[in-house]
């Protein structure tokens, strides 16, 4: 069992080739439309935070809005969740980022040559070459800032990922069949060792986001992050009674797991 992460160009043949990866090995298949039911669970809210933000670079108002932070800790929380049940293909929103360092764990990136993209997205979307080109530089550029703003990474670094396919070089067929071989590869390195790195890493997402989601709380700093078998949460908080409602909430998620609170306050 494997995880697929996929960032695409726009127009580049990503979401087709995810697709076709995720029906040949009947892995599950994680797009926005999936992430933002997740997010309803959480509250209405936060569904229309994500259909809102989704994919476009936020206004200044929105960057500095409490629930900005709240969307982006709550969407990385649903990203690794989805991760922990492997045999999953992850569809772009910096999963890449999010699991790096997983074994177990391959990151593609899928680009094409300009003209390519323009062709296609006039195929899929019925508009004309002018509108294709406005469309492909908008998007394009609309999901960088929103990563950027996300992981503070360019999303275009080829250091991020562990593998680049150009579908202007393979045929999207060719890119599959290398994808399948190199995720079967992978299956042979999920250790016990490795799916509790991931593990850990995932019940630190959930602290953060269960609590930046929370309205009766306003935490001006907050992270939370694993230290070996153990999580660290560390913040700037108000005054002692919601440093207890904090630290409460964030071990009664932990559950078993070791947790060390650096909550510090404001002066």
């Amino acid at each position: 069992m494997a995880i697929l992460t996929v960032s695409r160009e726009y127009g580049s043949g990503g979401r087709e080739i995810g697709q076709a990866v995720a029906k040949i090995l009947h892995y599950d298949y994680i797009d926005k439309e999936q992430l933002l039911g997740d997010m309803r669970s959480s509250g209405k809210k936060w569904e229309e935070w994500g259909k809102n933000l989704d994919e476009h670079c936020p206004t200044i108002w929105e960057k500095y809005d409490w629930s900005f932070r709240g969307f982006g800790a709550l969407i990385q929380s649903h990203i690794l969740n989805h991760a922990l049940s492997n045999k999953v293909v992850i569809m772009g929103r910096g999963g890449n980022f999010l699991l790096k360092g997983i074994p177990y764990a391959l990151r593609i990136r899928v680009v094409a040559p300009i003209d390519m993209r323009i062709e296609r997205i006039i195929k899929r979307e019925s508009v004309d070459k002018d509108t294709a080109q406005w469309l492909i530089e908008k998007t394009d550029r609309e999901r960088s800032c929103l990563i950027h703003l996300l992981y503070g990474k360019h999303w275009d670094d080829g250091a991020e990922y562990d593998a680049l396919f150009n579908t202007g070089v393979k045929t999207l067929d060719e890119i599959v069949s290398i994808i399948k071989d190199m995720l079967l590869e992978k299956e042979n390195i999920n250790t016990d060792a490795a799916r509790k790195l991931l593990q850990i890493r995932a019940m630190a997402a959930k602290i953060k986001a269960e609590i930046l989601i929370d309205q009766d709380l306003f935490i001006p700093t907050l992270d939370v992050y694993p230290d070996g078998e153990n999580l660290i949460l560390r913040g700037v908080i108000h005054n002692p009674k919601e440093h207890k409602t904090i630290e409460d909430k964030a071990r009664k998620i932990a559950g078993g797991v070791p947790l060390k609170c650096e909550l510090h306050y404001r002066r």
